[in-house]
């Protein structure tokens, strides 16, 4: 399609991934958000985890899970990490969280209580923390075709753990129809697919890739204008060409 080697696609795909997350954790600091929600998503590398032997089990295999911090107002993706749903990575994303945001914040998530500790650490008095706790309705059934049908929704219940959050911003609306855009956006993150990642290091070079042009270069619809520009983190709409060319401007930069 291309008339290029396959290697050389894919040792350039790596690069520009490696160059995605080096920028972006280096452009992606000392931000104002006054409401910010995350959730975390899940994936896996190499295989299921039911299909590791247990001798073969790792932080880089199996199931893994993606926590994404976004911006309520400006849509910016400013933090990511990519691991276990487990409390040690619920503290690495969150304390990365904390670090990029320079403002008290109101800050929203599901009923996970795992993130309370992490939050009360990082965050300290300068967070306004409610979660959004969903109860389903029991929808048992034997019908083959609701196997894959999403379980409904009776009730949200919005809970003050910590500040003063406002409840009428207490949501995870957006950081949802976010989990949406990377599920439609990467094909190693759509449910019953053979397009999954062998590499936990390949699924963080595209998870970079994805961010790098969903932050800098796509118009989102309700802004008129990408979150990059909205968040005041550069005054430019990017371009695919502008992305492909960061190894060589890192490089340049770091000469200098």
């Amino acid at each position: 399609m291309t008339g290029a080697a396959k290697g050389t696609i894919l040792t350039l795909l790596a690069n520009v991934g490696d160059a995605c997350d080096v920028y972006q954790d280096q452009a992606l600091k000392n931000l104002k958000c006054r409401r910010v929600q995350c959730d975390e998503i899940w994936s896996f590398c190499h295989a299921k985890e039911r299909n590791i032997p247990s001798e073969s089990k790792g932080d880089g295999v199996g199931d893994m899970w993606t926590w994404v911090g976004i911006d309520a107002d400006t849509k910016l993706v400013m933090s990511w990490h990519l691991g276990k749903r487990s409390r040690e990575d619920a503290t690495a994303f969150v304390g990365d969280l904390a670090s990029r945001i320079d403002s008290r914040t109101q800050l929203s998530t599901d009923g996970f209580g795992i993130y309370g500790a992490p939050v009360e650490r990082f965050f300290g008095s300068r967070v306004d923390y409610g979660q959004a706790v969903k109860i389903f309705s029991s929808t048992l059934t034997d019908d083959p075709n609701s196997r894959y049908s999403p379980p409904t929704i009776a009730e949200v219940v919005k809970k003050r753990i910590s500040g003063n959050p406002d409840p009428d911003c207490i949501s995870t609306s957006f950081i949802e129809r976010q989990n949406l855009t990377m599920r439609m956006g990467m094909r190693r993150f759509t449910r019953l697919t053979n397009a999954f990642s062998k590499k936990a290091e390949n699924l963080e070079r595209a998870l970079a890739l994805h961010y790098m042009h969903y932050n800098f270069c796509r118009k989102h619809q309700t802004l008129k204008t990408t979150p990059a520009i909205a968040a005041g983190i550069t005054d430019r709409m990017w371009t695919l060409h502008d992305i492909a060319r960061l190894p060589e401007i890192l490089q340049d930069s770091a000469a200098a």
